[in-house]
């Protein structure tokens, strides 16, 4: 049995298009690796260093981290996935940090959620988070098993800074204006590919389809690009 190609992917969406959830999803049933930024951010700000202290004041006042931080500190942390296949929730999201990953890694798709702006203010306003470990519920369609508490912990959820009306207002309109291009740039390459819908579940199968097709030999692989 031949080398197989490692497959490099990119999930990208505004915040709450549900952009978690289907990389579980990818992980879990192509065995990618899923590198989340911000999985990388809360891992950054937990050590209350000076950058950790700059990344949470961007990100309480819902402002993205600058475009050279980020970059160093998710390239730095592909560093230890050469030998394998992954999906990169959550970055790029300038055209300076796409072309600072097409500097190391060619992508071979950037899987685009097109979900309504509306649909997405709901979902954020009703979502709580356990902030130890990053788990999101929504009261509407993902509720905790008992009000208020994380399923796994039964520790304490809370709603976030950045998921008040106004943050999520603001937090769309600076997604559409920065995230727009880097969608044109993957558009140009020929590698982005929308997927569009209300509901996670009805997007998903269309998803999972695509990257049936995509993905060498439709598991994970185990060479070097």
């Amino acid at each position: 049995m031949g080398l197989q190609t490692v497959f490099r992917a990119v999930i990208t969406g505004a915040p709450g298009s549900g952009k978690g959830t289907v990389s579980r999803r990818i992980a879990q049933s192509f065995g990618l690796k899923h590198l989340s930024s911000g999985d990388t951010l809360r891992a950054i700000i937990e050590t209350k260093t000076d950058l950790g202290l700059l990344m949470k004041s961007c990100i309480d006042q819902g402002q993205l981290v600058p475009d050279d931080v980020i970059s160093r500190l998710i390239l730095s942390s592909l560093r230890g996935l050469e030998q394998s296949s992954w999906l990169l929730d959550g970055f790029p999201r300038t055209v300076a940090q796409a072309e600072a990953l097409d500097s190391v890694y060619d992508v071979d798709s950037v899987i685009n959620l097109d979900v309504p702006f509306q649909t997405i203010r709901e979902r954020l306003t009703s979502r709580w988070v356990h902030l130890p470990s990053g788990r999101v519920y929504n009261i509407d369609f993902n509720p905790p098993k008992k009000p208020g508490l994380d399923d796994v912990t039964g520790e304490p959820l809370v709603q976030r800074d950045d998921d008040s009306p106004e943050i999520v207002s603001r937090r769309l309109k600076d997604y559409e204006r920065q995230t727009q291009p880097v969608l044109e740039y993957y558009r140009s390459k020929g590698v982005l590919e929308t997927f569009s819908g209300t509901e996670t579940n009805k997007i998903w199968p269309h998803i999972h389809a695509f990257l049936t097709r995509k993905i060498p030999g439709n598991q994970q692989a185990v060479g070097k690009a």
